[in-house]
């Protein structure tokens, strides 16, 4: 499913020019120094809040600026971003969002769910996304989370998958070293894919606990 989803990401971005794009991008703000982080993480901001496949712009960080530097950019970048499309959700665009949401069944679940367990359900759900980053940062807004948990949840949910996109990037770079050090670094890409989909098969396993759980008591509150 992973390699799946990457293969998509980057015909996608073949086809329609992004990753030329990206990768001009990307080599602007890393000559740029702090200067093109701090530009790189406001993008990432900006990105988050209308809609831009921030997956894309994950994997050009770790081209730009390493795995450390990258995977630090993009979780300041995400995290913040993901809290402000949470705020306009829920205090500027709340009517909006709660229309969107009708063309998503399982939002109704999500949202029971999150208004039981706060924070510890918004990051099993970042962990085994059930929505789309994009759209699940305002789809949060209209639950019950109060905003310090959600940002804190969001924040530690998001780490493995901008490890395994940074590291992506990462990788790209391997071309001009020897052979010794892009054979390691294949290495930890493939032990960062297992990590992250270990960690993603718990998570999961924890919803459809989570889920089993509350039929049972949804079927016990309904016994007479």
């Amino acid at each position: 499913m992973l390699v799946a989803v990457l293969a998509v990401i980057v015909a996608v971005a073949g086809k329609f020019g992004i990753a030329d794009r990206l990768k001009a991008f990307s080599g602007w703000v890393a000559d740029q120094g702090f200067l093109g982080m701090a530009v790189f993480v406001a993008g990432y901001i900006v990105a988050t809040i209308l809609f831009f496949p921030c997956s894309l712009l994950t994997i050009g960080a770790g081209t730009a600026f390493g795995l450390v530097n990258g995977t630090i950019v993009v979780s300041i970048g995400s995290t913040i971003g993901a809290s402000c499309a949470f705020l306009i959700s829920r205090y500027v665009a709340r009517d909006a969002v709660l229309r969107l949401t009708r063309k998503y069944p399982g939002f109704g679940a999500v949202d029971r769910a999150i208004g039981e367990e706060g924070g510890k359900i918004v990051g099993l759900l970042r962990l085994s996304p059930a929505l789309p980053y994009n759209l699940s940062n305002y789809f949060y807004g209209l639950t019950a989370v109060r905003f310090g948990p959600y940002v804190l949840a969001s924040w530690i949910g998001m780490l493995p998958g901008t490890v395994l996109y940074v590291y992506i990037g990462y990788i790209a770079n391997a071309g001009g070293n020897s052979t010794a050090g892009t054979v390691f670094k294949g290495i930890g890409l493939a032990v960062t894919i297992v990590v992250t989909v270990m960690i993603t098969r718990k998570a999961r396993a924890a919803i459809r606990d989570y889920d089993a759980t509350d039929v049972v008591s949804d079927e016990a509150e309904q016994t007479p």
